[in-house]
C-alpha cells in the first residue's frame, strides 16, 4: 500500500491499511490514522495528526508552517478527524503560539480543490468548503455550514452552524446560525431553509428559526431586544442563536 518512491520519515506514525501513492512526502511527528488514503504528491509535515479513514488527494500540503510572519518555528500543531476528504492543491496551515498553537479540523468535511486553512482556525463537522475557499487565520466554523467556491473569509471570523455563504461572499464580520450570507462584504438573505429540511429540523422549528431572523434583522430592534424577543420563543433549537450572537466579538454581519 506504501508506493516504493514515497518518502516517509522512520519518526512518522502510519496506522493500518493506509496507502500512499508515489512522490508523497511525510515528515517527522506525523501521525496518520487507519484505513486513510494519501494519493501522490502530498506534502505532510508535522506535528500533525490525523485520524481514520481521509482521503488527501494530489499536491495537497497539510500541516505546513503557517504564512503569519510573526511565526518563528515554534512546534506548533495540526490535528484532523476521521473521514474528511481534501481535494487537490488544498493548503492547511499549523497554528501559532499567538493563540492555541493549534489547527483543528473535526470529521466528515469536504475541502474541494484549492482551498487554504489558515493557522488556528477551528473547523467542526460536516462542512463543504467548495473550491478557492480561503479561511484567514483564527476563523471558527461550527457544523454543517457551506461556503460557496472563492468565499473568503477574514481572520478571526466565526461562522455559526448551519450557515451558508454564496459563492464568491466575502466575510468581514461573524455569521450567525443558520443564517444565508451572500455578497462583497456579505450580508445576511434569509434562512438556509433548506439545508435545515435535509438535516431534520421539523417545520416548527424552522419557522421558529426564521422568527429569530426576522426578529434580528427585520424587526428594527436592537441586538439585546431582539435577542430578548427570540429567547421568549422557547425554542431549543434557537439556544446557541442568541448565545453566538451575544459572544460575537467582531459583531455579526448586517443587512
Amino acid at each position: 500500500m506504501i508506493h516504493e518512491t514515497a518518502i516517509i520519515d522512520p519518526k512518522a506514525r502510519i496506522g493500518e491499511n493506509v496507502s500512499v501513492g508515489p512522490w508523497t512526502v511525510i515528515g517527522p511527528d506525523v501521525v496518520i490514522g487507519d484505513n486513510c488514503d494519501i494519493r501522490s504528491h502530498v506534502v505532510v509535515k508535522g506535528p500533525t495528526t490525523i485520524g481514520k479513514g481521509n482521503t488527501i488527494y494530489q499536491f495537497a500540503s497539510v500541516g505546513e508552517d503557517c504564512q503569519d510572519k510573526k511565526y518563528a518555528g515554534e512546534p506548533t500543531e495540526l490535528v484532523i478527524g476521521d473521514n474528511n476528504v481534501i481535494r487537490e492543491s488544498v493548503t492547511i496551515h499549523r497554528g501559532t503560539v499567538q493563540d492555541n498553537s493549534l489547527t483543528k479540523i473535526g470529521d466528515n468535511n469536504l475541502f474541494m480543490a484549492y482551498v487554504h486553512v489558515a493557522h488556528d482556525c477551528m473547523i467542526g463537522d460536516n462542512n463543504i468548503f467548495a473550491n478557492q475557499v480561503s479561511l484567514a487565520g483564527h476563523v471558527h466554523i461550527g457544523d454543517w455550514v457551506i461556503l460557496g467556491g472563492m468565499t473568503g473569509v477574514h481572520q478571526f471570523c466565526h461562522i455559526g452552524s448551519h450557515a451558508f455563504a454564496a459563492v464568491n461572499s466575502i466575510v468581514v464580520q461573524d455569521i450567525p446560525p443558520f443564517v444565508m450570507a451572500q455578497g462583497h462584504n456579505a450580508r445576511p438573505r434569509t434562512i438556509n431553509a433548506e439545508g435545515l429540511k435535509r438535516r431534520g429540523f421539523t417545520p416548527e422549528q424552522i419557522q421558529n428559526i426564521r422568527r429569530a431572523y426576522k426578529l434580528l434583522y427585520r424587526a428594527g430592534h436592537t441586538t439585546e431586544e431582539a435577542l430578548e424577543h427570540i429567547e421568549a420563543l422557547g425554542e431549543p433549537a434557537l439556544d446557541g442563536f442568541t448565545d453566538f450572537v451575544r459572544q460575537s466579538s467582531r459583531g455579526i454581519i448586517r443587512g
